[in-house]
């Protein structure tokens, strides 16, 4: 089966783009200049979201730099502790919604000390997949197209990775067996 998975990724992607220009050349789209009248929309977006990835980018590292981060985790121990999310894994919890690469950073971190296979790398690396970078996209995608008005997108965004620890933490505990259901 696993076998099957592989050659499948193997040609999804060449499969795809193929699929894209038989379809287009039936349909007799000119195909370059359309990528190309696309790649410069695209460019123009990269310009003006510049400004708020580095806004994002500084905030991430003054909160990372200052202490702070370590001051939530003290803060939120005794609520960890009766969730059952490792304090070796808050971090990532509470800088996933806010930063990839941070929380990317925090999980490297983690197999580097505890290992990949270990549950702590297990736990990591299921939080990592499981949730997004909530405050990173509506800085980026909803501050390029012009919306400030993002109250219960971030709510909904942010009980999400909530939601999305604790299921991670569930499912590694689960898939390890120290709970039986």
């Amino acid at each position: 089966m696993s076998d099957a998975l592989a050659v499948v990724s193997e040609w999804m992607l060449p499969l795809v783009v193929s699929l894209i220009l038989v379809v287009g050349a039936w349909r007799r789209v000119p195909i370059y200049q359309t990528f190309v009248q696309g790649a410069k929309g695209g460019f123009s977006t990269a310009v003006r979201l510049v400004p708020h990835l580095v806004a994002m980018m500084v905030a991430v590292s003054v909160f990372r730099a200052s202490g702070a981060m370590d001051g939530l985790v003290h803060l939120l121990d005794p609520v960890l502790t009766w969730l059952h999310v490792p304090a070796e894994v808050a971090p990532m919890g509470i800088l996933r919604p806010i930063t990839g690469q941070g929380s990317l950073a925090l999980m490297i971190d983690i197999f580097q000390k505890h290992g990949p296979d270990s549950h702590l790398g297990l736990l990591a690396s299921t939080m990592q997949a499981s949730s997004d970078t909530t405050l990173y996209i509506l800085t980026v995608y909803f501050g390029s197209v012009g919306v400030y008005r993002f109250r219960y997108a971030l709510a909904v965004g942010l009980l999400s990775d909530f939601v999305s620890v604790l299921a991670s933490v569930f499912a590694v505990w689960l898939m390890s067996g120290m709970i039986q259901v």
